[in-house]
């Protein structure tokens, strides 16, 4: 009998002195009829990864990598028995080495198209529209100094609770200017951030968040809420920050230049196995955010039925579980939602995940009036961190038409997720697009 062979897997970043330490899905496949196939194998990213190895029996095989951006890269490689063998993707065509988290999780293109001489290609979505419209040059591309960078974006590190109901945020559409938005929901003091914390050149800052607020300027007044404020041109942006998860930071990218597969924001945390997890999650690609958030609740010390450490990820855990759920009984996250929804009025994902598994598992006239109080009660908590508790909120009200409280709340939910990025995690409202 021949010895095994194993194969080392990981994914090279570029980088900027800065840790970029992700982990992505992907898959094992035999070349031919024989071989050792392997699903939803784990692959380490960053700027020198360790490899994660698997063990497979001798022979060729295809081995690929899924992006959060929905690109699939693929190695073929000879599997020799009693070697380990190196699987190298290689990632590192970022249009900035500070971007390079970014660019893995498809919010910005590669290198060589976002710096190259082709025209910039239309936007394939209304969130990729750029905000303000820069004028290309004779050879198509947008100068990096078309943009004043300058109070770009203000900081609400405290929201006013009544300020996040869906009539509230809905009629901040009528506010004339970025400044009339910001007081309609600032409690505490607004920090307008004088600079990006990283340029990215003029036309892809990126502003970066602690568990105390802006990076650069930490230690303002923080509540349950916050938001950033994005106005440049005449577009306007109200940008949900999942703050805090964590000791981990939140990367805002605010992409000026019209993008094909990026949103013109998008919001990101660099937190090693959920920051994946939550690009997947936003594609769709549940299953693999399920791979992802699986041990969630064993790393942040979760423990079923007491109040989550972790909210915020707890809540993203429970989304994609509950989303890829095919048992039929009791789960050992069921506990979490509960949790979440009694011990964190404030945050109405766990109100919606609660009223979401209560209605799906409904099989009589009382589960089903009791998943329609609680499917109000959540509409009541206010808007939802999470763009697909927007989602699930317009699915649970619809499942009764009849019901006037619920046509009601349905109309207003309806009327934000139009406003709403839908290929984003966190809840990204476009409350004015410029003429530009």
């Amino acid at each position: 009998m021949s010895a095994g062979a194993t194969l080392a897997v990981r994914l090279f970043l570029s980088s900027a002195g800065e840790a970029n330490d992700a982990v992505i899905v992907g898959d094992i496949r035999p070349a031919g009829l024989d071989g050792t196939e392997q699903h939803d194998i784990l692959i380490p990213c960053g700027s020198s990864p360790e490899p994660t190895s698997y063990a497979v029996t001798p022979g060729r095989y295809l081995v690929t990598a899924a992006l959060p951006s929905g690109l699939v890269l693929t190695e073929n490689v000879t599997a020799v028995a009693g070697r380990r063998t190196a699987v190298d993707f290689v990632m590192t065509d970022s249009p900035y080495e500070t971007h390079s988290w970014q660019y893995l999780m498809g919010n910005i293109e590669p290198g060589r198209v976002y710096h190259g001489p082709a025209p910039i290609p239309l936007a394939e979505s209304v969130a990729s529209r750029s905000m303000v419209a820069a004028a290309a040059g004779p050879d198509g591309v947008v100068p990096d100094t078309a943009v004043d960078l300058a109070a770009l974006a203000t900081w609400i590190g405290d929201a006013e609770p009544a300020s996040c109901s869906f009539a509230s945020v809905l009629a901040l559409r009528q506010q004339p200017t970025g400044q009339g938005v910001v007081q309609a929901l600032a409690r505490g003091e607004p920090q307008v951030l004088p600079a990006p914390d990283v340029r990215g050149g003029a036309l892809a800052p990126l502003y970066r968040f602690g568990p105390h607020g802006p990076l650069h300027a930490p230690g303002g007044p923080v509540g349950e809420r916050q938001f950033l404020v994005v106005e440049a041109a005449g577009s306007l942006r109200l940008v949900t920050l999942p703050l805090p998860w964590g000791a981990a930071e939140v990367e805002v990218l605010v992409n000026l230049r019209q993008s094909p597969t990026g949103s013109a924001v998008a919001v990101t945390v660099r937190d090693p196995v959920a920051g994946a997890g939550l690009a997947y999650m936003s594609q769709g690609a549940l299953d693999s955010a399920a791979r992802l958030f699986a041990g969630l609740g064993t790393e942040t010390g979760e423990t079923p039925g007491a109040a989550p450490a972790h909210p915020l990820a707890t809540a993203a855990a429970c989304y994609v579980l509950l989303g890829t759920d095919r048992s039929p009984g009791e789960t050992y996250w069921d506990a979490w939602l509960e949790a979440l929804a009694e011990g964190f009025p404030g945050l109405s994902d766990g109100a919606i995940l609660r009223a979401v598994r209560t209605l799906r598992r409904a099989s009589a006239p009382p589960q089903l009036r009791e998943a329609r109080d609680r499917l109000i009660e959540a509409f009541e908590r206010g808007v939802p961190l999470y763009t697909l508790g927007l989602a699930w909120l317009v699915d649970g009200l619809s499942a009764f038409p009849d019901d006037p409280e619920c046509r009601r709340r349905l109309d207003e939910v309806r009327r934000l997720s139009w406003l709403a990025d839908m290929r984003e995690p966190f809840l990204i409202l476009d409350l004015r697009q410029g003429s530009t």
